[in-house]
């Protein structure tokens, strides 16, 4: 009797999913998701990567009336680093197990559940993680630890298909939130630290045929591979493992790549190592490679760019652009144009002591002696970087660029004899990591949130705290930008000057990027901590 209780429950919540849960996410509507800032149709909120909202009803004035509305609690204790989609009122969330939920946008109330069967062990770098889902259609899409690639069906959770991708005995995971673009689907593999050779793919939504492949680490007879000394880029690492951005007037994909492998002895592959560390350009029809700027040639210290391309078109010296904004981990930020992949500017901002600067064409002039050793060498930043993975945000209204960054974090780099050994850790050293906020060196570190003046670098601002973060950043027309902390603390900043205006403490470690949307007309902000996402709207 329980059974059939528990059976017909089910059913009726199905029959309530089929009705209640949106149907369609064209290609239309990616294309121009800035003209609805009700949702959030993206990881990053539109193709462009900005973590910018036209929506202002939560502004300056009133930020301080906000309150908690509702909570989701996984149901693992696996941390959230998933970017939520909201498309048409409904809510979709991945976990760190690979778990997918559809929750009603207004009260958090959950829809439906897929839940993932991993194997028992699972060969990571960092954790049980997954940023998220694209949508197209009616089918939500997302890799997983074990290397699959699924398509779920929006209004029940039911798998449409489901390929295996990638083999995770091997080090290779898919962690990355997919970019549905035209008739495709794009993602790419994680696995850097364990000797995988790097790719990003096209996928059909319909069939989950692959359509094309592009290695970031090129083989023989393919341009760049002549960067690779010996064998060495047979393991040479270059993951994909942060979404990127996509510009329809060129048609070309934006896609950051990882670490070259082994992270920590470069002496085992000689060359600048392409096209790790870079940003590549790709042709979204046939994976071509169109042009790419590596930041950090052969990368020593696993600065890698796994950041997010921030997609802007505005007056650069005095002519109109289409340019690329990049803080990158190894401190120094970047601006490109994006049809060419020319280097137009570049300037440290945050301490860094490997590289006395950046030539005329932002090639970095490293200092001698500064790569890791047996004895351990003392660099600035250290293997987290001056920021990372999380999003920054550019606002149109206040014209800056705003990112999350370490402060004086520096680590001892150690280098050993790499072994590979499919599977397993292949690192060729080991980082020891010294925190801001502890005493080092005679100083003391911190975090911050840092707005940049786009067109020159310079620094405008900082809001300082007594803590680091893995919190990206969401800036709105209400001239409002989030960030978050390790500690759990949830804080809106005026957007224009940095002055706190309202914090609440969430209690745990925030590592994804609030959003923001609309339900029945009211603006709401969401962001996660811990294993709990946290909902808030202005006070009634």
């Amino acid at each position: 009797m329980r059974t059939f209780g528990r059976t017909f429950g089910r059913l009726i919540l199905l029959l309530l999913c089929v009705v209640t849960l949106p149907a369609q996410l064209s290609y239309e509507r990616l294309l121009n998701a800035e003209t609805e800032p009700g949702n959030w149709l993206t990881y990053s909120g539109s193709y462009k990567s900005n973590h910018y909202s036209k929506l202002d009803e939560i502004s300056g004035e009133n930020v301080g009336g906000l309150e908690l509305k509702w909570v989701f609690q996984a149901g693992t204790t696996d941390k959230l680093q998933s970017t939520p989609l909201v498309v048409d009122g409904v809510m979709y969330l991945t976990e760190g197990s690979n778990d997918v939920v559809a929750l009603d946008a207004r009260t958090g109330r959950a829809f439906w559940r897929y839940e993932h069967s991993l194997p028992e062990r699972i060969n990571l770098c960092c954790g049980h993680v997954n940023r998220g889902l694209a949508m197209s259609g009616d089918r939500l899409y997302q890799g997983t630890l074990d290397g699959r690639f699924l398509a779920l069906d929006s209004k029940t959770g039911a798998v449409l298909w489901d390929r295996r991708l990638v083999d995770n005995t091997k080090g290779y995971s898919l962690t990355v939130a997919p970019l549905a673009v035209k008739n495709k689907i794009i993602l790419g593999t994680a696995g850097g630290e364990y000797g995988i050779r790097g790719f990003i793919d096209a996928y059909d939504p319909e069939t989950g045929e692959r359509i094309w492949r592009f290695h970031t680490i090129p083989g023989r007879g393919e341009p760049g591979h002549e960067t690779w000394e010996n064998d060495a880029w047979k393991t040479g690492g270059g993951s994909a493992w942060i979404t990127g951005s996509f510009d329809p007037e060129l048609n070309l994909l934006y896609w950051g790549i990882g670490n070259p492998s082994p992270d920590w002895n470069p002496e085992v592959r000689p060359g600048d190592n392409l096209y790790t560390g870079s940003v590549v350009a790709l042709d979204v029809d046939t994976g071509k490679l169109k042009w790419h700027f590596q930041f950090t040639p052969h990368d020593e210290w696993d600065y890698d760019a796994v950041q997010i391309p921030v997609l802007v078109d505005m007056e650069f010296r005095g002519r109109p652009r289409k340019l690329m904004l990049w803080g990158n981990r190894n401190a120094f930020y970047y601006v490109l144009d994006r049809e060419t992949g020319e280097f137009l500017l570049g300037k440290a901002f945050a301490r860094q002591t490997w590289a006395k600067g950046l030539d005329e064409n932002g090639r970095p002039i490293k200092i001698p002696g500064m790569g890791p050793s047996k004895e351990g060498k003392a660099v600035y930043p250290a293997v987290q970087g001056a920021t990372n993975w999380y999003a920054p945000s550019y606002s149109p209204r206040t014209d800056l660029f705003y990112l999350t960054v370490w402060v004086d974090y520096w680590g001892l780099f150690y280098s050993d004899e790499p072994v590979y050994t499919p599977g397993n850790f292949f690192g060729g050293g080991l980082v020891k990591r010294v925190y801001p906020n502890r005493m080092s060196q005679g100083e003391v570190g911190y975090g911050a949130v840092r707005a940049l003046d786009p067109s020159t670098g310079e620094l405008k601002w900082e809001f300082k705290t007594t803590e680091i973060s893995e919190s990206g950043l969401l800036s709105t027309a209400g001239d409002v930008l989030f960030s978050g902390s390790f500690e759990g603390n949830f804080v809106a900043l005026d957007a224009h000057t940095g002055k706190r205006l309202w914090r609440t403490s969430l209690g745990g470690r925030m590592t994804n990027s609030a959003i923001t949307y609309l339900a029945d007309g009211k603006q709401y902000v969401s962001v996660a901590a811990g294993h709990s996402l946290f909902t808030f709207g202005l006070r009634e």
